[in-house]
């Protein structure tokens, strides 16, 4: 019991270490730091970590959270990958595609929400019928009254010239999930003709292109280890990345790793598992990258009601509201539980004020919340 409590001791000594390192300066941290601190489960250990890491994301982006309000513009994917609701030989699912007109519909309703910001999300294609859509979206967008807003793309892989002509056309910011920097772990979750490569240089290609680059990864998932996380994260700094989004693995009902929860571990410990890798890879992350920023997503609300508060509290500065019409919204599930299904736009904006009000938050209105990290790595000024 004497050795234990040393142990104990000795861990708490080395986390106090980790942690004036990680708040007096970026990027000062080890694998084997960082590795540390994806695993902790201690209560005391890990309220420490977050806090610092929360004292961190005030630092740099105030005590607000910035919004993007979320367009899924249709569930048609050109990828098979072996965890997504959508995936293409998903046949339990209805398909859809929204028009021109329904996307510049709800970019109305993000700005008279004042969010400044919204994404246009969809399934991956890649064809010129797809690529001109999206221009034509962006364009209008850009011209509503109100703008010009922070647009973020995620849409997957493409060719750099089709990054360029979105860009042209008035985005700002693109989202493309690596999904686990561990290219052998990527090739199990994925069909054969999947490229991890692909992925990974088409990160290169968006930051030529001029974009805010934002990545992310999945945690908890099957076969992934805290070494796996901690090269997740140093990642993160070699591709010298402006926005983070990341979340737990969970699993989807009708997709090849629908039985890869922890069977052998009661359920609510295997969700409070996957919750607090996911909350300790935000604060991991801010701890050693420190003004990029870092949504809390909605897959931590699908493992706990307060899931995305808690991310705030552990590091997260942005969050992304669905504004998309409910309608579809069933129809556009990457894993199981998601929340918010029914709950339309302006009900979303008031639950969040309320959500953020309780741990002294606020929605940064009116502000597009762009990555502090993008304008420091380019020296343009914000």
């Amino acid at each position: 019991m004497v050795e234990y409590a040393g142990k104990m001791a000795d861990n708490s000594t080395r986390l106090d270490e980790i942690l004036r390192r990680a708040t007096a300066e970026p990027r000062a941290l080890s694998h084997d730091d960082l590795k540390l601190l994806v695993s902790l489960t201690d209560e005391g250990e890990v309220k420490a970590m977050r806090d610092a890491a929360y004292e961190l994301k005030v630092r740099h982006c105030g005590k607000v959270v910035s919004m993007r309000g979320i367009i899924e513009m249709g569930n048609v994917c050109s990828k098979d990958c072996h965890y997504c609701g959508i995936r293409k030989s998903n046949p339990c699912i209805e398909r859809y595609s929204l028009s021109v007109d329904d996307v510049v519909r709800l970019a109305k309703i993000d700005i008279a929400e004042r969010y400044a910001s919204l994404v246009l999300q969809s399934g991956e294609i890649e064809s010129e019928a797809h690529t001109s859509f999206i221009e034509e979206c962006l364009r209008r967008i850009q011209s509503l009254p109100g703008g010009p807003l922070g647009i973020t793309l995620s849409l997957g892989e493409q060719e750099e010239s089709v990054y360029a002509r979105w860009k042209a056309a008035g985005a700002s910011r693109y989202l493309l999930r690596i999904e686990t920097s561990n290219p052998k772990l990527y090739a199990k979750l994925h069909p054969a003709d999947h490229s991890w490569a692909r992925r990974d240089e088409c990160l290169d290609a968006l930051r030529r292109c001029g974009y805010q680059v934002g990545t992310g990864v999945m945690s908890a998932l099957p076969g992934q280890t805290t070494d796996d996380l901690a090269s997740d994260i140093e990642y993160f700094a070699r591709k010298d990345v402006d926005m983070i989004g990341m979340g737990p693995f969970i699993p989807h009902h009708d997709t090849p790793l629908a039985d890869s929860a922890d069977t052998g571990t009661p359920k609510d410990a295997d969700r409070r598992r996957r919750l607090r890798l996911g909350l300790n890879m935000i604060s991991a992350t801010r701890l050693h990258l420190h003004d990029v920023n870092i949504a809390a997503t909605t897959a931590l609300q699908a493992l706990a009601d307060d899931g995305r508060e808690q991310g705030v509290l552990a590091g997260a500065n942005v969050m992304m509201p669905n504004i998309t019409d409910t309608a579809y919204r069933r129809k556009y599930q990457l894993y199981d539980g998601k929340p918010c299904l029914d709950e339309n736009s302006l009900a979303c904006r008031f639950c969040l004020e309320r959500r953020l009000a309780a741990i002294g938050e606020k929605i940064n209105y009116s502000k597009r919340g762009d990555s502090a990290h993008f304008f420091s790595r380019t020296g343009r000024p914000e």
